[in-house]
């Protein structure tokens, strides 16, 4: 299985509401150390965070405007990563400042999440060929979500990603009077299809033995999108209303994968319900941190793994898609879905 961080893609990285205008925030892409800023007009951009000069990180200094200032010297960087100002010069001497440059990061910024995009050295410009952030249809760019779980997982981002698609483990790690137990479980049958740059388990009814989705009231459906490098987005109808979960994951490093878990709807009455909700994602996504712990307790000792059919299928898809990306990357050829028409069945 091929364990590489998939480059030429966009990670969603950062909650909008957490980078207010004229403000700065550190965080770490796949070891990379990366600044965020939001301008005044509330324009975001992101740099290395790390200063030229002496290497202090940039997130240690402020905005001087629209511009960040180190807090070592005072030298200052535009939107475009440009040195426009060494404060220690002196008239007469010689020194283009706008020569020194620090790597910049595309941003893009969709419904209240800030995506960074990680290039590599050969392909560092190639943003209109990888797959965008999937958009909510029935919200729009502008919808903000209404929960938010997060948090860090402490393994490689393939153990986070299969670890949240799996369809067999809900009823062991996430025991709940909301949601199921092993003593509910029975055979399900799920269609699924190829969409650009992943999978769709295609719109259902949800599962019988799934409490949370009664609290939506009528007749739900559901169908659930995986794409790379690691966005699941579940879009929940009722009627003429939606809820959709999107869960976002982010390599920080080999072995540090953060996870965002985002609710967002049009049901206005779910504001009553809201406190419930955030206390079962809260929930929710710490025990499938505390199964991740566990299972570091066994990877540590480097064994072998496995995947069966059916119940895995997802998780080989998943690696299936790493690998194609990864060859078309290096063909310089268009991505070509691996994925064909499938009905999987298992026990959950």
């Amino acid at each position: 299985m091929n364990t590489d961080i998939l480059h030429n893609v966009w990670y969603g990285s950062l909650l909008s509401q957490e980078l207010g205008k004229g403000q700065l925030k550190s965080l770490v892409l796949n070891g990379e150390p990366v600044v965020l800023a939001r301008t005044q007009e509330g324009l975001v951009y992101a740099l290395k965070d790390i200063c030229p000069h002496r290497g202090i990180p940039f997130s240690f200094g402020r905005m001087v405007g629209d511009q960040i200032e180190c807090p070592y010297h005072g030298w200052k960087f535009n939107s475009g990563g440009v040195c426009t100002e060494i404060p220690s010069l002196c008239s007469g001497q010689d020194l283009d400042s706008t020569k020194i440059k620090v790597k910049k990061y595309p941003v893009m910024e969709k419904q209240g999440v800030i995506w960074i995009y990680l290039s590599d050295k050969k392909n560092p410009d190639v943003e209109s060929l990888t797959p965008e952030p999937p958009l909510m249809a029935a919200l729009g760019l502008d919808a903000k979500p209404q929960v938010i779980a997060e948090a860090v997982f402490k393994c490689h981002i393939d153990h986070a990603v299969i670890g949240l698609m799996d369809p067999a483990h809900g009823p062991y790690v996430h025991k709940s009077v909301f949601w199921r137990s092993e003593k509910t479980t029975y055979e399900k049958s799920k269609n699924f299809g190829p969409v650009p740059f992943g999978f769709q388990m295609l719109r259902h009814q949800p599962s019988k033995n799934s409490k949370a989705y009664k609290i939506l009231g009528g007749q739900p459906t559901t169908e659930i999108t995986f794409q790379i490098p690691g966005v699941r987005l579940e879009h929940i109808q009722v009627g003429k209303r939606n809820v959709y979960s999107l869960t976002i994951l982010s390599p920080m490093g080999p072995m540090q994968t953060k996870v965002y878990s985002l609710l967002y709807w049009d049901m206005p009455w779910l504001v009553i319900a809201k406190p419930l909700i955030q206390a079962f994602a809260d929930r929710f996504l710490q025990q499938d941190v505390q199964a991740v712990d566990r299972q570091q307790v066994g990877l540590q000792y480097d064994p072998s793994l496995m995947l069966i059919k059916d119940a895995d299928t997802q998780a080989k898809w998943y690696y299936a898609l790493k690998s194609e990306w990864i060859k078309a990357s290096l063909e310089g050829r268009q991505f070509q879905n691996p994925i064909q028409p499938t009905e999987l069945r298992w026990r959950s």
